[in-house]
């Protein structure tokens, strides 16, 4: 894309009361964006009313300032691409939204965008059970050769990223990792997640519709969530409360015809309601990384040798998922919340013998210690 065509882009990008549902209409019509900002106003206005062309005619004042800003970021390094909607590696998932993104801003491997994809979103506070299943089942499904897409944020979404990144780790045929955010790409929000960020540019793939430049504004996470769904064939949800963004993301799937699909949890935790209420709407239940394979329709891949990495084999990778526990700590304690009194009335056990075995249980990631010393199993997905 040259100076010329990236500054149309942008342009109709940036005009005011031009959203992606009008700068798709106007392209249909006149072909590309040059060909948009050359019309007439009398044939712009056969789409658009009379502020909306007065808008189309002006330039945006801060226009040259992004213009050079977008390329500076292009020229610094060649994983840095910005698709446009007709760009042939523009991904097709999202043309079924009334607005997709006129332009995409992209670092990593486009080839993720070809590939059958499932997101993972939930809590931003999800318990430490709904971490590991976000985690754990990203890495089963990347492990499947599924592309695992979420939004980058705090609690479930990073769970997700990194889950699909250790499975990268085990093999060359897993899925990897999309992170779709609601900044530029040259801003990583939440600022914790510049690690994270990092490994997913270098292994897997960070999108954006927002400009270089953009900061984090709470108007973009909606947009973002958008993507989210639409790049993936189905939507699991993992922990949620009533109203939140995963709700969102969910609703958004279901209107694109794609799957939803929710991982029920206590009936006392907060995190899981809005997985119930998803549910009892129609979601498909699942509790193993299979069902989601099984509802989308995708099979897992025979591996091969050569897609294992050293030290891994598909024999060690899935030793001692499925054995019963014969711990009489574990077994009383169920998987929801439980207090330490009633460990003791459960397993007869003292409180400094049980306290005891509670510790030693947290230090094998078995068990989790929650606020109001209470304690939970933690189960495997």
């Amino acid at each position: 894309m040259d100076h010329d065509e990236l500054g149309a882009w942008l342009r109709l990008l940036m005009t005011p009361r031009i959203g992606p549902l009008q700068a798709r209409r106007l392209l249909a019509a006149f072909g590309s964006p040059q060909a948009v900002l050359a019309a007439t106003p009398s044939a712009l206005g056969t789409l658009l009313s009379e502020r909306d062309v007065a808008a189309l005619c002006q330039v945006p004042p801060e226009l040259p300032a992004v213009v050079a800003r977008t390329e500076a970021w292009l020229a610094a390094s060649p994983h840095h691409q910005v698709l446009s909607l007709a760009d042939g590696r523009y991904p097709a998932a999202l043309l079924d939204l009334a607005d997709p993104p006129p332009l995409l801003f992209a670092q990593g491997d486009l080839a993720l965008l070809q590939r059958p994809a499932v997101a993972v979103v939930g809590s931003r506070h999800p318990t430490p059970q709904g971490a590991d299943n976000a985690r754990a089942f990203a890495a089963a499904l990347s492990e499947a050769g599924v592309v695992i897409v979420s939004g980058l944020a705090r609690g479930v979404d990073g769970a997700a990223h990194e889950g699909a990144l250790e499975a990268q780790s085990r093999s060359l045929a897993a899925g990897g990792t999309v992170a779709v955010v609601g900044t530029g790409l040259d801003i990583v929000y939440p600022k914790a997640h510049s690690a994270l960020a990092a490994r997913i540019r270098e292994h897997g793939l960070l999108l954006s519709e927002f400009v270089p430049g953009t900061p984090p504004l709470a108007g973009h996470f909606p947009k973002r969530n958008r993507l989210v769904a639409a790049l993936s064939r189905g939507t699991l949800v993992v922990e949620a409360a009533v109203q939140s963004g995963s709700l969102i993301t969910a609703r958004l799937a279901a209107e694109l015809g794609r799957e939803v699909l929710a991982i029920p949890g206590s009936i006392h935790a907060p995190q899981s309601r809005g997985c119930h209420a998803l549910i009892k709407q129609g979601a498909r239940l699942v509790e193993t990384a299979q069902d989601v394979l099984d509802e989308l329709h995708l099979q897992r891949p025979v591996l091969q040798v050569g897609d294992l990495l050293p030290d891994e084999s598909p024999q060690s990778s899935a030793a001692g998922h499925d054995e019963p526990t014969a711990d009489p700590v574990l077994a009383a304690m169920g998987y929801d919340p439980v207090s330490q009194e009633a460990l003791c009335a459960r397993t007869g056990l003292g409180p400094a013998a049980l306290s005891a075995r509670l510790f030693e249980l947290e230090l094998l990631g078995e068990v989790a210690r929650l606020p109001g010393q209470l304690f939970q199993r933690v189960g495997r997905a």
